[in-house]
């Protein structure tokens, strides 16, 4: 009865024709994607090793073939039948991975590489295997480490949360960018308080959840949905509560390694909630091909209209990826030294040579050349820090979510507020990003900054990144810089910033153009 009970349960039509040939052809097609891609790969892998953050990404693809597995009762029941209609789809997914390998942007060159392997199902087996197959294939998205540029967003509102939790509670609070002061202690919300790991495992985990509890879409958004909120009121909420628990304690309690520890338990409490409440709408399905019975007939129609041999189909997915790298190659043979000189900055007329203004410099990451001076006017100082980037990678590029002022784990410096502001020099505007500092003994910077892009001055990160590929795919290089200066707050601050970059701007621009061609 058992046995008989099992296999009502998971039907196991024949495996129809098809299938061993399909399956041969995709595996070797997908192996040499993999090949000609390795390196992609082997970033995503890196990523998952070291952060916390993405170490789910191991996860991913088992869970995924188990999805598959699952369905294989219903995938017995198709025949394969590549379509060749998605060609333009890898063309279109190439070339995404191409500008994210030329611009350094990791996540689009990942995302790029996994959209291949997904395409890669209707282009072998056709639209019918595909629609059965959406979730499980969908899923594989989550292995791509992305999320961490929300962090500064999920900083800041972890902030306001905490400050007004701590103030409607009656704690007396002093705030100042993501630090704040309470009678008990300086707090601050630095990187592992911003939730976005909450958020990033809520929003996998309850995902699946929805696929495999739930038959309707409207149900299964809905929870996807509380997936996303759910975590990130529950961070408000923890960080309210450590911040109050080392309050009410004297600084005893959620100050060192409990303050995580609590964090997961309570993290941990929420999940576990959310899914109980989830499961009082479960909805039960008599077998799991119940699951793709709505699109059935949809799907059998889409793969009766495909046409196309599965060897012709697997040669042209090999092909139509190959190029990619190929391009990526082509470009990277017009690469320069590494090595980099920049031109000493000198004092233009009424300015001269100072001692320091303050034992701080930007925090940016592995520059191929650096240069910092200090100019005086009469008793105002401004500092002026260059960094130049060349042969930009993952380990070296300028615009990076780990490129900032000041780290959050600095205990020196603080950055406390951000800002933009257009500049008039005659008949020249720039758009600037400042920023203010605070030292721990209470000197406050006020600080503009730009990026160059091969002699281009820009303010904001994406398009940086954008003219950054766009250079680099006219084989121009992506020789770039980032330009800060600053000064000490005082009321005639941004008067002096103005007048020293009047002043000094076209002999940073000079020497920056002179440190990209000099090995022409």
């Amino acid at each position: 009865m058992d046995r008989v009970d099992h296999e009502k349960t998971l039907p196991t039509p024949g495996i129809r024709s098809g299938w061993p040939t399909a399956g041969l052809a995709w595996l070797i097609a997908v192996l040499f994607i993999l090949v000609l891609y390795r390196e992609t790969l082997r970033s995503m892998i890196d990523i998952w090793a070291r952060s916390d953050t993405f170490a789910h990404g191991f996860l991913v693809l088992p869970i995924s073939l188990w999805l598959v597995w699952r369905l294989r009762g219903s995938l017995a029941e198709l025949t394969p039948r590549p379509d060749l209609r998605v060609l333009p789809l890898f063309l279109l997914a190439g070339f995404a991975w191409l500008l994210g390998e030329v611009a350094s942007v990791a996540p689009l060159s990942q995302f790029s590489l996994v959209m291949v392997l997904i395409l890669s199902v209707p282009a072998v087996f056709g639209g019918a295997v595909t629609t059965r197959l959406l979730f499980p294939l969908g899923f594989l998205l989550f292995a791509v480490p992305f999320g961490e540029f929300a962090l500064p967003v999920l900083m800041n509102w972890t902030a306001s949360a905490t400050v007004w939790g701590l103030r409607v509670s009656g704690v007396p609070v002093y705030r100042e960018g993501l630090g704040f002061v309470i009678p008990s202690g300086h707090w601050s919300v630095v990187e592992a308080c911003s939730g976005v790991r909450y958020l990033i495992a809520s929003l996998m985990i309850g995902t699946l959840f929805a696929y495999l509890n739930y038959r309707s879409l409207k149900r299964r958004w809905l929870f996807v949905g509380v997936a996303i909120i759910v975590p990130v009121f529950a961070n408000w909420l923890r960080a309210y509560m450590i911040v109050m628990l080392g309050h009410l304690s004297g600084n005893t309690l959620a100050v060192g390694v409990d303050h995580l520890i609590y964090g997961w338990l309570f993290f941990g409490l929420v999940i576990m909630l959310m899914f109980w409440v989830g499961s009082r709408w479960r909805v039960d399905v008599d077998s799991v091909d119940d699951q793709t019975k709505v699109s059935a007939s949809v799907a059998v129609h889409q793969s009766a209209k495909a046409r196309g041999s599965v060897a012709l189909a697997a040669s042209l997915v090999v092909l139509s990826v190959a190029i990619w790298p190929f391009a990526e190659w082509r470009i990277g043979e017009n690469i320069k030294p590494d090595s980099v000189r920049i031109t000493p900055i000198m004092p233009a007329s009424g300015w001269g040579v100072a001692a320091p203004l303050a034992d701080w410099s930007p925090r940016y990451l592995n520059p191929s050349q650096t240069s910092a001076t200090t100019h005086g006017k009469g008793a105002d100082k401004v500092g002026l820090y260059l960094a130049y980037y060349r042969n930009q990678g993952d380990e070296r590029k300028l615009v990076s979510s780990s490129n900032v002022l000041v780290h959050g784990s600095d205990r020196r410096w603080f950055h406390v507020a951000d800002g933009r502001r257009q500049i008039t020099m005659g008949d020249e505007t720039l758009d600037a990003r400042t920023a203010e500092l605070r030292s721990a003994d209470g000197m406050r910077l006020i600080v503009w900054q730009w990026y160059w892009i091969n002699g281009r001055l820009i303010a904001s990160d994406y398009l940086a990144k954008a003219y950054t590929a766009l250079y680099r795919l006219l084989g121009q290089g992506d020789d770039s810089a980032l330009i800060v200066v600053y000064t000490e707050k005082t009321d005639t601050a941004e008067e002096l910033l103005r007048d020293f970059v009047a002043t000094h701007l076209p002999s940073i621009r000079s020497a920056l153009s002179t440190a990209r061609d000099g090995h022409d």
